[in-house]
């Protein structure tokens, strides 16, 4: 009889603990329906309609009253040993200051979402700062959340830190460079997902389509994919063509090499034949007036026309060059414009044409590119030049069969 006593009173005493226990958990799941469901709701009209983060950021906090109302009841609950409140306590505890710490994380998240609706966000970047602020907000909450399990002071797990910050240093140097170069890279705006980079040393020639803690993806033009490491951005140099893109126009950059022994002076039939191009109106009236003007104030009635200055093909081309670039429809008239002699070379004399496209795209690029490259070749014997070209095998066959 005494033994079935004792085996009913345990019984009761179990289930009068399970009972409370199940009250707990009722009220702290009432308190989180009463507050994300009809609290936040009746709110949500007074916060920022445009944002998610914000709501977010409530619910997070809003986790504190539960784990309040199970760290507060668990010590009315009959029958429970000790230790075990004394867990349930702790554990609560430490998952308050990991709400609070994610409810903190999502305000700086709205902070961040505020600023990057301003105009001068996509020049200056906060989020780099935002997420240093995350690292040290959630490698604190995790100290204190450490320090409650244990029931330790803050303190003594810091000095313990202190202790092991050279092997965290070695363990973790690549995270921490990392890290300082994302900062740089985003408070500097040095670099944006959809970039054009060039890298040549790591083979990265393409558009950045993801930027990490640790790494940046670069798709590369032949849709490979080269993964870069984040710091190595900031200790080594790439070139980034986001300016080309945002200026709205494009640089042509490239030389026609002319033969040095077409090079001369225009005669009669050669003026008159270049005469015909109207581009060359303006230049040849004001070249003739320019140069009867010198010659007649520089040079006697008797004085051999050697001495006089006269007009040249390559100058003349190079004027043909100039207007025919301003009258081109695809290239920028508001942006530099030259067509410049470089230093002779063995190849022959440079010609580079110097300006800028109205375009960015490519394909168009290139065909604009093209098309006056074409028409500068074709018509340059009209000006008594010739472009270099390296003798081929067939010009020696020919040059053979012509001595034969």
């Amino acid at each position: 009889m005494e033994s079935l006593q004792a085996t009913f009173a345990s019984q009761t005493l179990w289930v009068q603990s399970l009972i409370g226990l199940v009250l707990i958990a009722l009220a702290a799941m009432a308190a989180n329906f009463l507050i994300k469901k009809v609290l936040l709701r009746a709110a949500a009209p007074f916060l920022d309609t445009r944002s998610l983060t914000a709501d977010k950021a409530a619910a997070r906090l809003a986790n504190v009253i539960p784990l309040l109302i199970v760290s507060a009841g668990i010590t009315l609950v009959p029958n429970l040993p000790e230790g075990a409140i004394v867990v349930v306590r702790n554990v609560c505890s430490a998952l308050i200051v990991v709400a609070i710490a994610s409810a903190i994380s999502g305000g700086l998240n709205y902070i961040n979402e505020l600023y990057a609706r301003r105009p001068e966000a996509k020049s200056r970047p906060i989020k780099g700062y935002i997420q240093v602020i995350k690292i040290v907000l959630f490698g604190g909450a995790a100290i204190l959340a450490i320090a409650t399990l244990m029931e330790q002071s803050p303190l003594l797990l810091l000095s313990g830190l202190g202790a092991m910050a050279a092997v965290l240093m070695l363990v973790f140097k690549d995270t921490i460079l990392s890290l300082v170069a994302s900062v740089q890279l985003s408070s500097n705006d040095m670099l944006r997902v959809g970039d054009w980079i060039e890298m040549p040393q790591l083979n990265a020639d393409g558009d950045v389509i993801d930027i990490a803690l640790h790494t940046v993806k670069v798709q590369n033009w032949d849709k490979t994919v080269t993964t870069i490491p984040t710091h190595r951005l900031i200790s080594e140099s790439y070139r980034n063509w986001r300016g080309m893109k945002d200026s709205g126009g494009r640089r042509i950059k490239r030389a026609l090499f002319i033969d040095q022994n077409s090079i001369g002076f225009l005669d009669e039939e050669q003026h008159a034949r270049v005469s015909r191009f109207r581009l060359l109106d303006g230049y040849l009236a004001g070249k003739d007036s320019e140069l009867r003007e010198w010659n007649a104030s520089h040079l006697s009635a008797d004085c051999d026309g050697v001495n006089a200055r006269r007009t040249t093909n390559i100058g003349t081309f190079r004027a043909y060059v100039v207007a025919y670039l301003k009258a081109h429809g695809r290239i920028t008239q508001d942006m530099t414009m030259l067509v410049r002699q470089l230093p002779p070379t063995p190849q022959g004399l440079p010609l580079e044409i110097y300006c800028f496209t109205n375009t960015t795209a490519w394909g168009e690029y290139e065909g604009i590119q093209s098309d006056i490259f074409d028409h500068m070749l074709a018509i340059l014997p009209e000006f008594g030049l010739r472009i270099f070209q390296e003798p081929s095998g067939l010009d020696f066959r020919e040059a053979l069969t012509g001595r034969d």
